[in-house]
């Protein structure tokens, strides 16, 4: 069996069709549910919000929870069944077992496939984990199949679209014209991280659940539901991702926490310059194969110029430490509005920098050593 990520699966986290429990997005739910119990169900639904915060988790759930559920208009002999209160579907439901066997008949994923222009290409680099960066129109053609088949038991059909985003133009206008004509009894969710990316007709064709970012009770009781320990970490571990569970999880598996714990700690050296702090750090970068730490320590590196910049305008820390001693760290190198906008500009050079530097090629460890001696510099002038 291959251990090939699908293309819209995070790395150390469950497929979101294994994913039972849906945290932080009541109100999004309620929503939908309302709509449905009122026979009003619009045909396109547009889930945003941030990445990793529970969208396709959301569009599971509802594709789980239309096909399993028999529409209102099909009375039956006992007359129409109540309305549902929950979105909730057991596991032992036949829909809900197909559905984790990713065999549903009921249900089409639109999502990128292979990288390559031949087909050949597209099934051997799909195999081998390479996708292609777009959905093209050639991935959107199955649903013609898909639509020309009954809905199983008189049901209904359901599309996900992960992510609406990656549809090139020839494959958003296919899915433009089905919104427009839309099957009957068939329901479209498309997944959005950038909804305004979009193209207006699409936009304007779909009802919106907007999923905020997730307070740090629900990241912590997704982590748990997905088996990932925290390690005591939990609220450290939410600030830095932002509200975003996929955040979260990337963090986890990448020691994000150890990683930041280190730039704090050699902050709190400047403005003296710690060598084998600075070189720990550059050895990281230039870790053969350890692309997605490099990116996640560039990440890193520009969330906490920003922490550094919000104290200054703020007057004060964080409330919530993202790593041991941050606070006083960032209090005493941020003691002013000016020292907040000088470290605010310094994050706007420094990723430019960063990102000119891979964009060329330049030897990554020697970015990350550069970068601490703009960091060092600016301290210098802030540490009074």
């Amino acid at each position: 069996m291959s251990d090939v990520l699908p293309p819209d699966q995070v790395e150390g986290a469950p497929h979101p069709r294994e994913t039972p429990h849906l945290f932080g997005h009541e109100t999004a739910e309620a929503a939908f549910l309302e709509a449905y119990n009122s026979g009003r169900l619009h045909h396109g639904w547009l889930i945003t919000g941030p990445r990793g915060v529970g969208k396709a988790t959301l569009a599971w759930r509802i594709a789980r929870f239309l096909i399993a559920t028999p529409p209102a208009e099909d009375d039956g002999l006992f007359g129409a069944p109540p309305s549902p209160e929950t979105m909730d579907i057991d596991d032992s439901h036949p829909v809900a077992r197909r559905m984790l066997a990713d065999s549903e008949p009921g249900l089409f994923v639109l999502r990128r496939g292979g990288a390559g222009t031949t087909d050949r290409d597209r099934e051997k680099n799909a195999l081998a984990g390479k996708f292609s960066k777009v959905i093209r129109v050639d991935e959107a053609r199955p649903m013609k199949t898909f639509f020309s088949l009954s809905s199983i038991d008189g049901g209904r059909r359901v599309v996900i679209i992960d992510a609406a985003d990656d549809l090139n133009p020839n494959a958003a206008n296919a899915i433009l014209k089905l919104l427009e004509e839309p099957p009957a009894r068939t329901t479209l969710l498309l997944v959005a991280h950038q909804p305004a990316a979009l193209l207006p007709t699409i936009r304007s064709r779909c009802r919106e659940l907007r999923l905020p970012p997730l307070p740090p009770d629900a990241i912590e009781a997704a982590l748990a539901q997905a088996d990932i320990s925290t390690r005591g970490g939990g609220a450290a571990l939410a600030e830095l991702a932002g509200g975003s569970v996929g955040s979260a999880v990337r963090m986890t598996t990448l020691k994000g926490l150890e990683l930041y714990a280190n730039l704090i700690a050699l902050l709190d050296t400047m403005p003296r310059f710690n060598a084998a702090r600075a070189q720990a750090l550059a050895d990281v970068a230039a870790t053969r194969g350890g692309e997605d730490r490099r990116a996640l320590l560039v990440h890193l590196i520009d969330l906490m110029l920003m922490r550094l910049a919000r104290t200054g305008a703020t007057g004060r820390p964080p409330q919530v430490e993202a790593a041991p001693g941050e606070a006083q760290v960032l209090a005493r190198l941020a003691p002013s509005p000016a020292a907040g906008r000088a470290w605010a500009q310094a994050a706007e050079e420094i990723g430019a920098r960063l990102r000119h530097g891979e964009a060329v090629n330049l030897d990554p460890a020697a970015l990350i050593l550069d970068t601490v001696f703009k960091l060092q510099s600016i301290a210098g002038g802030r540490a009074a």
